[in-house]
């Protein structure tokens, strides 16, 4: 349990250090916050490690106790923090955020001073309890007010990487509210002086009682909240990363298809701003660039769309769908291109692609158009009709 414990305090610690101070970029809303329930459940997490444990006990006896207890209601105020900052006004977040803080610091003297007393009355299970109960309440009051800011955000959220993060710390929010009843059960048998529940045994495995309670039922709170609360933040360099891997391979997908229409219509190339030398570097700027060239050829090749050409593509069409009309633009692209080059115009003109323009609204949906387009002209030649009047492939 040691590796274990020890292991996630470490990692939730450099975590804090990375979301604190090695971002290098402006800090946005949220950030103390943040650094400050990674930090508490780093410290929680440690609390929980026998090592850590007797570490502590070694300097003062049960402290460990105090210092874990203290940390979970700090990461739990961390986790209010956040969410009000997330779901309310700025000012009401702030208002919300300093009256928790107050009771926060006035629990945690309420519990030091309670542990100091039970201490001088070796353990006095009334004193115990009272300690029990300053605990339970507070944390009680912060997981079900988290819930509440979690279920709502998680609907409201347009992002996906919100959404499932607000339910995994919902769900860590079921193993708190588990955490929580357990203790009130300690506190009753208690009050009551049943002493059903041996609180200060020792944990010799995560799943026997009640250790299952008392302590994997919090960490896996813990580790659920920090991560449903941490996952937007980690999922948005990685969809960074994934986007601009997109666009670099777009725009390579789309050279061949960009070389010839820029060949035969140079014009369409737009000139490059001598000032503009960072923003030309990035791949949206490039992509971007590169399907307004396309779509400028595509439309300066008009005169020149063989309808003849169009019926035959179609009828030759190994797809359908969106991929079949795909596959007759590209025959259409690459036979106009062939006519413009002899000089001879069609005796019909073929219409615009129509196909899916309507919903076509963005960069990446013109793009994956074109990368369809693209990669059925680089595939297919051009089309003619053979004998019999069915139309065949021929070229490479």
């Amino acid at each position: 349990m040691n590796f274990l414990f020890l292991g996630m305090a470490c990692i939730l610690a450099a975590a804090a250090g990375y979301w604190i101070f090695g971002r290098g970029t402006p800090r946005p809303a949220g950030t103390g916050a943040m650094g400050a329930l990674l930090t508490s459940f780093a410290v929680a997490f440690a609390s929980y490690a026998p090592l850590a444990e007797h570490a502590a006990e070694a300097v003062v006896p049960h402290v460990a106790r105090l210092l874990s207890n203290s940390a979970s209601l700090a990461a739990a105020t961390s986790v209010l923090a956040i969410s009000y900052q997330v779901n309310l006004a700025h000012e009401e977040a702030r208002r919300r955020t300093r009256s928790r803080i107050s009771l926060l610091a006035a629990v945690v003297s309420g519990m030091t001073v309670l542990f100091a007393v039970e201490e001088r009355t070796h353990r006095s299970p009334q004193v115990y309890a009272l300690y029990l109960l300053l605990f339970i309440s507070y944390l009680g009051f912060a997981v079900i007010d988290f819930l509440r800011q979690a279920l709502l955000r998680s609907r409201s959220s347009l992002k996906t990487s919100v959404r499932f993060g607000f339910r995994t710390a919902a769900i860590g929010c079921g193993f708190a509210i588990v955490y929580t009843v357990y203790k009130l059960t300690v506190l009753i048998s208690l009050g009551f002086g049943f002493h059903l529940i041996p609180d200060h045994a020792e944990c010799s495995s995560l799943v026997a009682g009640p250790c299952l309670f008392s302590v994997t039922s919090p960490a896996l709170a813990v580790l659920l909240i920090c991560v449903g609360l941490t996952l937007p933040a980690v999922a948005y360099p990685v969809a960074q990363y994934r986007r601009r891997r997109w666009e670099e391979r777009s725009f390579e997908a789309l050279a061949p298809l960009w070389q010839d229409l820029s060949r035969a219509v140079p014009q369409i190339v737009l000139a490059v701003d001598d000032q503009g030398d960072s923003a030309v570097a990035e791949p949206d700027f490039l992509l971007q660039r590169r399907v307004i060239e396309i779509s400028d050829g595509i439309l300066a090749l008009r005169p020149y769309r063989s309808q003849e050409t169009e019926e035959e593509a179609r009828k030759a069409s190994p797809a359908s769908g969106v991929k079949s009309a795909a596959f007759v633009e590209a025959a259409i692209v690459k036979d106009a291109l062939a006519t413009m080059r002899t000089g001879k115009l069609p005796l019909v003109v073929a219409a615009p692609a129509t196909t899916n323009a309507s919903v076509r609204k963005t960069l990446r949906d013109d793009t994956e158009w074109l990368l369809l387009v693209a990669d059925f002209y680089v595939q297919h030649g051009p089309l003619r009709v053979a004998d019999g009047g069915q139309p065949e492939p021929v070229g490479a």
